[in-house]
C-alpha cells in the first residue's frame, strides 16, 4: 500500500498561520511572495484567501489519496468475489468507496471556491483556455515554498 502523498508546502501553511495569528512575519518569503502577501506589514486580504487555499490543496491530497487506497482494497478483494450476491466487505468498500469519492469532489469543489477568491483577491491574471484548478495548482508549485522532504522525493501532486 502506498503511502500518502506529503503536503509539499506543509512549513509554508504553518508559517502563514502564525503570521496571520500572530503576526510573525517570516524572513524566508520571497520579496515577491512577501510583496503579495503583506501591506504594511500587516496581512494583506490576499494572504487571508491563501490559507483557505492551501488547506483546501491538503485536503485534495488527502482525498485523492483516500480515493486511491479504498479502490485499490476493493480491486484487491473483488477478484475473488462470486457471481452472485456479494459480500458484506464487499458492500462496506464499495460504500466507502463512494464516501471517499464524495468527499474527492468536495474538496475539489472547496479547492476551486478558495481559489476563485485568491485570485481575485491577489489580482492574478488567469489563463482563458486553463482551468482554475490546473492554474491554482501550477502556480502554487511554481511560486510558493515547498518543503525540503517533499520537493526532494518523486512525489506527484
Amino acid at each position: 500500500m502506498a503511502a500518502p502523498t506529503p503536503f509539499p508546502h506543509a512549513s509554508f501553511l504553518h508559517q502563514l498561520e502564525l503570521f496571520l495569528a500572530d503576526g510573525i512575519q517570516p524572513t524566508s518569503w520571497s520579496s515577491a511572495l512577501s510583496g503579495m502577501l503583506l501591506t504594511q506589514s500587516q496581512p494583506s486580504s490576499a494572504a487571508r484567501q491563501l490559507l483557505p487555499l492551501l488547506l483546501a490543496r491538503k485536503a485534495v491530497l488527502q482525498a485523492a489519496f483516500h480515493t486511491a487506497r479504498v479502490a485499490d482494497e476493493l480491486r484487491r478483494y473483488q477478484k475473488f468475489v462470486k457471481p452472485d450476491r456479494p459480500s458484506p466487505h464487499i458492500v462496506q468498500l464499495r460504500q466507502q468507496q463512494a464516501a471517499a469519492r464524495q468527499a474527492s469532489s468536495q474538496s475539489r469543489q472547496a479547492l476551486i471556491k478558495a481559489a476563485a477568491a485568491f485570485v481575485r483577491e491577489a489580482g492574478i491574471e488567469t489563463p482563458a483556455r486553463l482551468g482554475l484548478d490546473a492554474f491554482i495548482n501550477r502556480w502554487m508549485e511554481l511560486q510558493l515554498p515547498k518543503d525540503l522532504a517533499a520537493s526532494s522525493g518523486s512525489v506527484d501532486g
